[in-house]
């Protein structure tokens, strides 16, 4: 005859599959946070990529072919800027400044080569999680 399942039994497996969900998760989050340094490390000393004018030249193509003038060119953590995104957030006029790593080059870039050439450049938070500040974009505009 069968006996009905014992509390203690039912508790203690319910602990268990609860524990091997929070290692999940936590394992899961080690794995994030990992290739998250991954990518801000690149971000802080790769150079741009040395095909990013035939890249930007292909894009903005494919902008103007849908009928748009702007492009946004570089997204990243506010958190890789110097000030954490303020002075973006604020439109403040320097906020070149507080650019970081690979977008720093990339603002570098945009001055000598294309400024020169009419285009002009933006920059804005696309996010506020948890109120504060969080992606950057920044785009060309044409």
């Amino acid at each position: 005859m069968t006996s009905v399942l014992n509390l203690d039994d039912i508790h203690k497996r319910a602990g268990e599959i609860e524990r091997e969900k929070m290692l999940k998760a936590m394992e899961a989050l080690k794995k994030q946070q990992g290739h998250e340094e991954e990518l801000h490390q690149s971000f802080m000393h790769d150079d741009l990529n040395p095909r990013w004018r035939e890249q930007l030249n292909r894009a903005i193509m494919n902008a103007v072919e849908n009928d748009k003038n702007e492009l946004m060119v570089m997204r990243f953590p506010s958190a890789w800027c110097s000030d954490k995104g303020r002075a973006i957030n604020n439109c403040e006029p320097d906020w070149p400044h507080t650019l970081s790593g690979k977008s720093a080059r990339a603002y570098a870039a945009f001055e000598e080569e294309l400024r020169p050439l009419g285009y002009r450049l933006k920059a804005q938070i696309l996010s506020f999680p948890g109120g504060m500040p969080g992606d950057v974009g920044i785009y060309l505009h044409w």
